[in-house]
């Protein structure tokens, strides 16, 4: 079974949501559309306060090489243009509209686009053009991914349906219910690196989904479908690429200095989308779950339409909710304010009652070196989190503060409940900060 050192394996509740089909939810009455949901340059409005727009229509954009445009994601009119407070906790621009109902589309949109007609060049501006991100949360423009560095020569795509974060079952929804449009997204990239040498690796606990798109791989040639090990954190990049073709990135590498490109499942379908129907970046599928909500959904949701929302669709909140988090539980980011709206890395919405949430209230390490152990990229939490917390933020640089992926495995197994990942975490924004000082 193809694996990684270290990881977890916390339960993956998957059951609650897995055969759970994707419902498509009706957009609300009014939707917030920030300017910010991807990694770089935010964008600038494009309309103006009263203008009618159009869906699928760039609302908003920048002249920055890492930022993609952003689309209204239904017809209506722009009601205000104001700050909001995203998902994260930073805010942003946003464009208000005022949905009229009619999804009344624009110019192009419909219009099959035969990508075998086009260039690598013109492929990557096309995919910009859509507001393609990476879908698996972090956002990171998918243009400036399918650009690597001269020299770096790409010979392997890995489509990532591992989908290992607890409860999520977005991904795996797609892959039972679209695996055409996944699998043409991934041929549309091999076609753009003049490759053929695709994976699609799934975790062993999703049987239906390596068996469906093995079934719909058959006749494609250089497309491989792997069955990965059930194993957190087995989606995050570098693990998976050793997974699957035992090379190692290298310290503060990327994928691109072993030859390979990483794009997650939903990635996938949002560049499938653009040329089977020039449709862009405007919906995205969310998983509600947890012991907090009343009817568990897997729903393709509006851009720009509230969580507060979302949940009411789901039949609102089961019992006393005592967290809301945006993503999976363990790299999930925790929400105070439920109007904050669905952005492209809204992968998940979970709602938490106070039993699931329980722990020791200690923050003792007692030495065990668990953390160390269990942590895929080989660090050592314990010390950075020491060094740290006693100021030595030169000492938690070198013990590799930055390489850590805030995968959550050291926090999720220390037995004292110290949290080392939140001094990683703060030792990381402060080797930064203190850089860009210098800078």
């Amino acid at each position: 079974m193809l694996s990684f050192r270290g990881g977890v394996h916390p339960h993956d509740h998957k059951e609650i949501t897995k055969d759970k089909k994707i419902t498509e939810l009706s957009p609300p009455d009014t939707l917030y559309i920030p300017m910010q949901m991807h990694i770089g340059a935010p964008c600038v409005p494009k309309v103006e306060v009263g203008e009618r727009v159009l869906m699928g229509q760039i609302i908003g954009d920048s002249d920055a090489y890492v930022s993609v445009p952003v689309h209204a994601s239904v017809s209506g009119t722009v009601k205000e243009i104001k700050k909001i407070l995203l998902p994260n906790g930073s805010m942003s621009d946003a464009v208000v509209i005022e949905n009229d109902f009619k999804d009344e589309p624009f110019d192009e949109h419909g219009k099959n686009k035969d990508y075998t007609k086009f260039s690598r060049q013109e492929i990557i501006k096309m995919v910009r053009e859509a507001g393609v991100v990476g879908m698996g949360g972090a956002g990171f423009p998918t243009h400036v991914k399918l650009s690597p560095p001269e020299g770096k020569v790409i010979d392997t795509v890995i489509v990532n349906g591992a989908e290992c974060e607890p409860y999520l079952t977005s991904d795996y929804r797609v892959m039972l219910e679209n695996p055409e449009e996944v699998i043409y997204g991934l041929k549309v990239l091999l076609y753009a690196f003049g490759i053929k040498n695709g994976y699609i690796g799934i975790e062993d606990n999703k049987k239906e989904a390596i068996k469906k798109m093995q079934e719909k791989t058959k006749n494609e040639e250089g497309i491989r479908v792997v069955a990965l090990k059930t194993k957190y954190p087995q989606g995050s990049e570098k693990q998976l690429i050793w997974s699957i073709t035992k090379r190692e990135v290298p310290r503060g590498g990327l994928p691109a200095d072993v030859g390979v490109i990483c794009v997650n499942i939903d990635t996938c379908c949002a560049i499938a989308k653009k040329f089977l129907y020039n449709r862009p970046l405007i919906r995205r599928i969310v998983t509600v779950s947890g012991s907090g909500i009343k009817e568990p959904q897997n729903f393709s949701v509006r851009i720009g339409t509230p969580f507060s929302y979302v949940i009411e669709a789901a039949g609102g909140m089961a019992g006393d909710v005592k967290k809301v988090i945006m993503g999976g539980p363990m790299m999930g980011i925790a929400q105070y304010d439920l109007n904050v709206p669905v952005v492209k890395g809204t992968s998940a919405i979970l709602l938490f009652t106070e039993k699931e949430l329980k722990q020791p209230n200690t923050d003792v390490c007692f030495r065990c070196g668990r953390c160390s152990y269990v942590c895929p990229i080989n660090l050592m939490p314990y010390y950075i989190a020491d060094a740290y917390r006693i100021g030595d933020i030169e000492r938690c640089e070198k013990l590799g503060a930055l390489d850590c992926i805030e995968c959550g495995c050291c926090s999720f197994t220390c037995p004292g409940n110290a949290k080392p990942l939140s001094r990683v975490r703060e030792a990381k924004r402060t080797i930064l900060e203190n850089r860009r000082q210098k800078a």
